[in-house]
């Protein structure tokens, strides 16, 4: 099936609104039409391909002369553009769907990891900032759905996701500390997150689901890079996350079903941590 008959089998067959699979039949037919002017395959096309195609048809007027290479120019379109950083985003959002379209249809091996194109902006002041039941159970979906085809470390970004879930935000996540995990009988976790001056910070107490997912992470967590390293989730240099990655992985597993894709506004990091794992929270 060439890449035209698959947008199009997708879209048609997809529980999108209508308004947003013909934003996507745009956006995903411009992306086409790139790769057939500069002779790429866009089953194989590469991260960079993809950045190319939006720095060309997109971002060019808004980064004001910088190339579209890297952490600095997304950061510089979320703050100076944010509209446009989110525009980005939907698009970057429409394509990681269309990968796991043709994943799912044995049409490639592994969905291109697109986590790095996403500029993380944040949503709108006065949004709405909690996913409804529904949302919410997708996301649950989404997590355990979260495997070796979508990101060599999905143990860890499962972990991550759990942990907004129970009320963390992105700075505590990235601050978890392998000192203060302290499995109780109930397979609850007790832990505890560093706040700004290193002090232990607030004690949280993690639903069994949060603690499964410790335990996965810890069976292949690597050895730090700094032995006097502490923080739980590490990235591939073997060197603490980043608060940004974590709104960066939030957005990439929304965009991976159409229910949290096509959301207004978009699925962060801080939406999640708002939801939590329930309407009404146990009392502790």
């Amino acid at each position: 099936m060439d890449a035209e008959d698959l947008l199009h089998d997708w879209l048609e067959g997809s529980a999108l609104r209508p308004s947003t699979r013909a934003e996507y039949t745009r956006e995903i037919t411009s992306f086409l039409t790139w790769c057939r002017t500069h002779s790429v395959d866009a089953y194989t096309a590469r991260p960079k391909d993809i950045a190319d195609w939006a720095h060309d048809c997109f971002l060019q007027p808004y980064l004001d002369g910088r190339p579209f290479d890297g952490p600095d120019a997304l950061g510089y379109l979320a703050q100076q553009h944010p509209e446009a950083a989110r525009s980005h985003d939907r698009r970057i959002s429409a394509l990681t769907q269309f990968y796991e379209a043709a994943y799912s249809r044995h049409i490639i091996t592994i969905p291109p990891d697109l986590v790095m194109l996403r500029s993380g902006a944040t949503r709108p002041a006065g949004a709405k900032n909690r996913l409804n039941r529904m949302e919410r159970a997708t996301l649950f979906a989404v997590i355990g759905g979260w495997g070796p085809a979508h990101s060599t470390h999905y143990q860890r970004d499962r972990l991550a996701v759990w942990l907004l879930l129970e009320g963390m935000r992105p700075a505590q996540v990235v601050r978890l500390d392998t000192r203060h995990l302290y499995p109780q009988p109930d397979n609850t976790w007790q832990v505890r997150s560093p706040d700004d001056h290193e002090a232990v910070g607030k004690q949280f107490i993690l639903e069994p689901l949060t603690g499964a997912a410790v335990k996965d992470y810890l069976k292949v967590r690597p050895e730090p890079a700094d032995p006097g390293e502490y923080r739980l989730l590490l990235n591939h240099t073997r060197r603490p996350l980043q608060s940004r990655w974590v709104n960066l992985l939030v957005g990439q597993m929304a965009a991976t079903h159409p229910l949290l894709a096509d959301r207004e506004p978009p699925v962060t990091a801080d939406t999640v941590a708002h939801t939590g794992f329930w309407d009404t929270p146990a009392q502790r």
